[in-house]
């Protein structure tokens, strides 16, 4: 596989990627260093009162939008950013903590990557020394590839964390207190999933390297958003073929029964046609209301991206009255505005 793609000097990508956020979208969020020799703190620009919960979260860049695409009033406060699909260091999560450092304290959402794991883990045993105080950490860990009862550290965060920010984004701008918004968090941590399927794989933008590859005529339900293995590839299936063999699995996983509401994304991995996400959507809405299954939000587009890789994820929430709430209240960022 041959890489294409609009670049400049493969080490300035995360920089370069940065700039041009901040000049499509410096309405809404701003770079920041801190302390640091780079401009990697991607910060809301309006900030919020210190009498509010603080949103931060971490990861490598060239999944955009996420996750800094997901920065402003509503959701993030700081987004700290590492190199292409790799975690920043804990001295750079610090320096995120810091900038949002206040009493009412900071909710630090971690994808459930080993080194942003690594990082977040630090950075909170580093946080005392630097004065800081009341941060509580959510691990997001959704994927249900491995199984829906693997072990949670085999389970991986996916587009999971997006809606989870939302909703916890909206319940701190609210005013809730910290133990409020993680709870809801939690709330809706516990009752997610995620699972991947992929058509074609992509390469690394920094060295050209394969990260999978795949038949003319493969799918991979489970794929990982860095090429890792699923479950196992087959055969090219329909639209309605594959939402069926994804929904099953999905729905047992969150235990949704007649009667429940859900809430459901459709995150196109960067090389889906929205045509595509939308006819997934429409077969998903059928096989929901066969099971008497209540679509109450349902969102497509791309979220979290993985450079050209050809696929979608499915999100699939169990929700209340509560999370629709919170869900409803007014966002805006770079990705997200209503």
């Amino acid at each position: 596989m041959v890489m294409k793609k609009f670049i400049n000097d493969p080490a300035n990508l995360t920089a370069e990627l940065l700039a041009g956020l901040e000049i499509t979208s410096g309405d809404i969020i701003s770079l920041e260093a801190g302390d640091l020799e780079e401009r990697k703190l991607v910060c809301r620009k309006e900030k919020k009162s210190e009498d509010k919960v603080a949103i931060v979260t971490l990861g490598g860049a060239g999944h955009e939008p996420a996750l800094s695409g997901f920065v402003g009033k509503g959701m993030l406060d700081v987004s700290v950013v590492g190199d292409i699909f790799a975690a920043p260091g804990p001295m750079e999560v610090v320096e995120g903590l810091k900038m949002v450092n206040r009493p009412a304290g900071t909710l630090l959402v971690t994808l459930n990557h080993a080194g942003d794991v690594l990082s977040s883990d630090m950075a909170q045993q580093m946080a005392a020394d630097f004065g800081l105080e009341n941060i509580v950490n959510i691990n997001t860990h959704e994927d249900i590839a491995p199984g829906a009862d693997a072990p949670i550290e085999d389970r991986r965060g996916l587009v999971g964390c997006v809606p989870l920010i939302k909703v916890a984004g909206a319940a701190a701008e609210r005013g809730w207190n910290l133990d409020e918004v993680v709870r809801v968090a939690n709330k809706f941590n516990d009752n997610m999933a995620t699972l991947a399927v992929a058509l074609k794989g992509a390469t690394h933008p920094s060295n050209g390297m394969v990260i999978s590859e795949l038949g003319d005529d493969e799918m991979e339900i489970g794929m990982g958003q860095h090429g890792e293995a699923g479950t196992g590839r087959g055969k090219m299936l329909s639209a309605d073929e594959t939402v069926a063999k994804m929904l099953t699995s999905l729905v047992a996983a969150v235990k949704a029964e007649k009667g429940d509401k859900v809430l459901l994304l459709v995150n196109g991995s960067g090389a889906t046609t929205m045509m595509e996400m939308l006819i997934v959507a429409n077969s998903a809405k059928k096989f929901l209301d066969a099971q008497g299954i209540e679509l109450a939000v349902c969102k497509a587009g791309e979220m979290l991206t993985v450079q050209e890789t050809a696929g979608f994820q499915f999100l699939l929430a169990k929700v209340d009255d509560e999370i629709l709430d919170l869900w409803n209240d007014p966002c805006c960022t770079p990705a997200w505005s209503w």
